[in-house]
This record gives C-alpha cells, structure tokens and sequence, in this order.
C-alpha cells in the first residue's frame, strides 16, 4: 500500500500520529509551509518522502502549487485535510473522481460544527461526499450531525486527536502529590488553572469574575494561569481591580512537560471558559478534569472527552453566574472524590485519544 498524506502543516504536536502512518505504510507526506505560529515538526523523524508546499492565498482561498500532479503518481490511496477553503483540495477531489476512481481518497477534517451558514452547509455537502473512501473525523458528535445532513455513516470513520503520549504517560508515573499551590497561596483553597495561550478567545475573564462572585459568597478558590499572551496584562488588570491579586498566580509560558505536569497533577480542576481543545486532552492526561461551555457547536471536538460528573463538567456558554455555580457544584460534589476523578481522566484518554488509537482507526479503514 502506497499512502500520500497531504496536510496543511507538519503541527509538532501531531509527530507521534506520523512517525506511526510512517512507520505503517510506505508514506509520502506533502505539508504546507506555514500556520499561524504553530511549532513545526522534525521533517528528520519521518523515513518517507516529506515534500513542504507554498501556501497561497487567492481572494481568500487557499492554494498549494503542486497537488494536483500527485494523481498520476503510483499512490493507492491519499488523505487529506479536508479544507472548504482550500480551492487545490477541490480541484484534486473532481479530478480524482473523474479521472482516477480506482483511487482511494480520504479526508480527515473537522467535519460538521453545527454553525454552518446555509451556503457552507451547500458547499459542505458536495465537497466531503467527493472523497470515495469517505473522512477521518476528531469526534462522533461531528459524524452524527453528517448522519443527518445524508452522509453515509460507513464513511464516517471518528478518529479523536492526540498529543505526545508516549512522553506524556512516561512522565505521569513519576508524578506525585506536591505543595505546590499550597506554598504559592499559603492556603488550602480548591486549585483551578489553564494551561494554553491567554487569548480573547479564551475567555479566561469570565473565570476572575466567577471567582470575585464566589468569594462574595464565602467560597474562595486559587487560579493559575500557565502560559502568556495578549490578554495577560488585562487579566492582570481585571484581578487587581477584583481583589484577587492574591488567589491568581500567573505562572507565564512553560514549554517543559515534566514542569508542566506537576502543575497540572496538583490542581484540582482546569476552567476554559471558551472552546477548549487540545487542552482537555494535555489536562486529563494528567488527571485533571475540565470545566468548559456547552454550546458544542462552538467547541472544538476535544469536548467529547468530558463526561459530565466524571472527567468535567459544562456550564451555560457566556452565562458567568451558570461558570461560578459549575465551579461551586463540582466541589461540593466531587471534593472528596479527587483520586477516582484522576482516574477516570486518565483512562479516558489512555483508551480513545491516543496516537496508537488513531493508528488503529487508520488500518482499519485503509488496508
């Protein structure tokens, strides 16, 4: 089987799902050249072909240079990110379809938010029923929202996400209960934290106003903040004026693993007010469960990993009294519960959203 995965970026945070494609199958990988100010992977880690694609932006589509000749390469079968804005992904997809049918193409995409406008709903439903071996999907609330626009649910393949487990899990069994929050504080208040960039999309305002609420009522709670961006100085300006300078710890970027996951093994629950992400999965690895909103059709597919009560909870979107309730319910509820709310975070991620996971989805599907 000749595999060629086409991608947008060649993410650091995704080396372990392609160092095992590559270890799999014989593997050409073609990644674009920029995103965002997302780290970039080792190209040197991959024994197959990488070949990095110039992004173009044509009045606001994207375009790579290049694929379109790959079709007449002796490859079995391509993946690729399943892009509505990407007019090189529409164009390879028509060709495919008409001129190559006896090869398999396959997304893997986001799919379905559910906040799809009636012309990308449109656009959607031609352009992800043009792979004729269907889409890799990060979560099955996505593929039960395709069920319903008509897709073929045998084409419809859940997939999850995952970070650097191996690594991860290699750290978590040297990890051990520390003071830390206890000799930051000075007291032995409930620990809440988010991990990630401080930006607006976050929303990580609403959990200092949730906390000034809170303590108005007696309930008081410590907050870390690991990680810098635009929103530090206003965060830092909204917990003076809140008189909470001395329950918010702004930690700033860490980039160690082994530091990072001492602080977030010793807290006790991590708040992400706006969609969560990657997140949820680099918290509960950790044994950390997740408090985020429920408005799913503006999250991103990590979501699925909380269950309600067991690994996290939700609170109304934007809604700060229903985020200060969340918060005081899950204590209350779970407080003497610490080690099997640990437990089941672990496990949740150590059986659906892992790269080893992901590989099996893959074999499954491409044989």
């Amino acid at each position: 089987m000749k595999l060629c995965l086409i991608y947008n970026y060649a993410q650091h945070y995704r080396t372990s799902i392609f160092r095992l494609i590559d270890q799999e199958y014989k593997c050409d990988f073609f990644f674009g050249d920029s995103y965002l100010n997302v780290k970039k992977m080792d190209y040197s880690l991959l024994n197959g072909k990488v070949t990095e694609m110039p992004t173009k932006h044509i009045f606001g589509w994207l375009y790579r240079p290049g694929i379109q000749k790959l079709l007449w390469k002796r490859y079995d079968a391509f993946i690729l990110l399943g892009e509505s804005r990407s007019l090189s992904t529409w164009l390879f997809c028509l060709r495919a379809r008409l001129f190559h049918p006896q090869k398999k193409v396959y997304f893997w995409s986001h799919g379905w938010y559910g906040k799809e406008t009636k012309v990308e709903r449109i656009a959607k439903k031609i352009l992800f029923k043009l792979p004729n071996g269907g889409t890799f999907l990060y979560g099955n609330y996505s593929r039960e929202l395709m069920i319903k626009e008509g897709f073929n649910p045998d084409k419809l393949y859940v997939i999850h996400n995952s970070l650097a487990y191996d690594e991860q899990v290699a750290i978590r069994k040297q990890l051990t209960a520390s003071p830390i929050y206890k000799v930051q504080f000075g007291n032995d208040n409930p620990n809440l934290m988010f991990v990630g960039r401080l930006t607006h999309i976050k929303k990580l305002d609403q959990i200092l106003h949730a906390m000034a609420m809170l303590k108005e009522k007696g309930q008081n709670y410590n907050m870390t903040f690991i990680g810098g961006g635009e929103t530090l100085e206003d965060l830092q300006k909204l917990a003076s004026e809140l008189d909470l300078e001395n329950e918010v710890w702004f930690y700033g970027p860490c980039y160690d693993e082994k530091e990072l996951s001492g602080l977030i093994y010793n807290a006790d629950l991590c708040v992400s007010p706006g969609n969560v992400g990657l997140t949820a999965m680099h918290t509960m690895v950790f044994g950390t469960p997740v408090l985020t909103h429920d408005d799913f059709s503006h999250q991103m597919p990590e979501f699925e990993a909380i269950h309600e009560g067991e690994t996290g909870s939700f609170f109304k979107i934007n809604d700060v009294e229903s985020l200060a309730e969340s918060i005081s319910r899950w204590f209350a509820e779970k407080n003497d519960k610490r080690e099997e709310v640990r437990k089941a975070c672990m496990k949740e991620i150590d059986e659906n959203w892992t790269p080893q996971f992901q590989i099996g989805v893959i074999q499954s599907v491409i044989r």
